[in-house]
């Protein structure tokens, strides 16, 4: 009962003109429903799958968890979750590689690039970090560091050997890392697009400042949301082959 207290009592804290505060709840409330469609669609799916889906829940339902502290955080305070944002990130981050390695088993991916991958990820949220809330006088240079991670990651996935393997598998498989790249390319790339909007350094002069929380949320809801149906997609691919 009390929780069901505390619950309510956070959600009548958000004013229906609050666009930034909606969007933190339409957020949780799709992330929760992501990870119910996942974990409830696990029994038709046979090993070698099922652990590529339930990865797919964890991230959603890791990232709406802290979207729920992250909306009552902005109702309470009027400021950005940074903090609370870093934490999902650096853990759901690292289980979008994951999904990359265990999609890219069957064509014989070993945990090194797996490691390597989840290296590069903790090296670019760790020093997005340090320039967006500890070293802002030079967030520039630690947005440079942890967007030359960024882009190694892009280059792992379309260039490098986790590209070979995808061209190896060939079929689903190679349909499946393909659109995930485009999520990593594209999609990621909102996120160094907020870390400016949110930052000083040389960019100023052409990255009108403004509210990243909306461009992150509107960012997680799409790239965590879509990895998951991709992943359930081709689950459901290789149970008809």
């Amino acid at each position: 009962m009390r929780n069901f207290m505390f619950i309510a009592g956070s959600i009548s804290k958000l004013s229906p003109t609050d666009y930034v505060g909606f969007t933190f709840f339409v957020g949780c409330m799709a992330m929760m429903a992501a990870s119910a469609f996942f974990f409830l669609s696990l029994s038709q799916f046979d090993k070698k799958w099922r652990t590529s889906v339930l990865v797919s829940g964890l991230i959603t339902f890791i990232a709406a968890v802290h979207y729920f502290y992250m909306r009552d955080y902005w109702t309470s305070f009027g400021e950005s979750p940074t903090f609370f944002r870093y934490v999902d990130w650096v853990l759901t981050v690292p289980l979008m590689c994951l999904e990359f390695y265990l999609i890219l088993k069957v064509a014989g991916a070993k945990k090194s690039l797996l490691w390597k991958m989840i290296i590069y990820s903790l090296v670019m949220l760790i020093t997005g970090y340090f320039g967006e809330v500890i070293f802002k006088d030079s967030a520039a240079l630690w947005g440079f560091i942890s967007g030359v991670a960024y882009f190694a990651i892009v280059y792992e996935i379309w260039l490098g050997q986790a590209s070979k393997l995808a061209t190896a598998a060939g079929g689903e498989i190679y349909k499946a890392h393909k659109i995930l790249c485009w999520f990593v390319l594209v999609g990621w790339a909102i996120y160094p697009l907020g870390y400016m909007m949110g930052t000083n350094g040389w960019y100023n002069g052409f990255i009108p400042t403004g509210n990243i929380d909306v461009v992150y949320n509107i960012a997680d809801a799409i790239n965590k949301i879509g990895f998951g149906l991709v992943i359930y997609s081709l689950a459901i691919s290789a149970q008809k082959d």
